[in-house]
């Protein structure tokens, strides 16, 4: 498969309402789209029903790896191709790409590591023969600009607790709790929540962790590369609070690490790694980090802080 065929899974556009303060499409939504994807892969997987409610079995996101590569603006017409990368006794890497179906560009990539499991108990079980045939069909190779570039890949034993959150004195970006519009047809929280509720708290970071932008006029920002990993999904009613820091720089990018808490038993939901940029707004391109923005992040850094 290459950036312009292979299974078309989702076809649409941008709208207005789903932009932020940026003017370009919300990470949310991209992540809504590669779920809305997933469900058509499953059917070519001989998993129609996979997604519905009332169905023995379906596919759970363990793991996200997504490339910002060109900003989807309201108006904007995408679709989304997709394949299997790799699959085993009970899992499966899949590729997503999201294009802009005008020029064939892309717009992000998606690596997501499914699960295939009991839609009630949420416990792993065997693909089928008749699956395994089918993904025969659907092999592709992850191309050079959906691998990881600043991120890795590599499994990861995760430290994310409150009581860690509070001894490394993480931001706390967010709080609030889940409610049944925030879940799908299993009661479980939608993927695209844990980047969202994230993204709702960015415009707070400044304040949490001190400004660590370039001084420049009509400045935003821009993610240009996330990790996602999913331990456990909340239902409605269950509660969250979004701890973050600065991990690191990577060029003209800073590292920030968020971890998805409960606070009603300390554990973590969830664990990001970003690498974000600051954003020219007028010109938009990347604005790179002079000498004083790196001593203000250089400063605000969490060592040790990972996913």
């Amino acid at each position: 498969m290459n950036d312009s065929n292979g299974l078309e899974v989702w076809r649409g556009s941008v709208n207005t309402w789903e932009c932020d303060q940026m003017g370009h499409l919300n990470v949310r939504f991209y992540v809504a789209r590669s779920v809305e994807g997933l469900v058509g892969l499953a059917g070519a997987m001989g998993l129609p029903g996979a997604f519905r409610a009332g169905s023995d079995a379906t596919l759970r996101i363990k793991e996200q790896h997504i490339r910002f590569l060109r900003e989807a603006r309201p108006g904007d017409p995408l679709h989304m191709v997709a394949g299997i990368v790799s699959i085993d006794e009970d899992e499966a890497r899949v590729l997503q790409l999201l294009i802009h179906s005008g020029s064939n560009e892309l717009a992000a990539t998606f690596q997501t590591v499914v699960s295939h499991v009991t839609s009630r108990e949420g416990r792993t079980f065997p693909w089928s023969d008749h699956t395994l045939r089918l993904v025969d069909q659907l092999r592709v190779e992850i191309p050079a600009r959906a691998s990881a570039r600043s991120v890795s890949l590599d499994p990861v034993v995760s430290s994310a607790s409150v009581a860690e959150a509070d001894r490394m004195d993480l931001a706390r970006l967010s709080t609030g709790a889940f409610t049944a519009a925030d879940c799908d047809v299993f009661g479980r929280t939608r993927a695209e929540m844990f980047i969202g509720k994230v993204s709702d708290g960015i415009p707070g970071m400044r304040r949490a962790v001190g400004d660590t932008s370039p001084r420049a006029e009509n400045v935003g920002g821009a993610v240009l590369e996330y990790r996602l990993l999913h331990f456990d999904w909340p239902v409605a009613g269950d509660r969250f609070e979004i701890r973050s820091g600065l991990a690191g720089v990577v060029g003209n990018a800073q590292r920030i690490v968020h971890w998805m808490l409960d606070p009603a038993t300390g554990h973590a939901w969830g664990t990001a790694e970003a690498i974000a940029i600051a954003l020219d707004l007028n010109a938009r391109s990347i604005l790179p980090l002079d000498d004083d923005a790196r001593a203000r992040i250089a400063a605000a850094i969490k060592p040790g802080l990972a996913l």
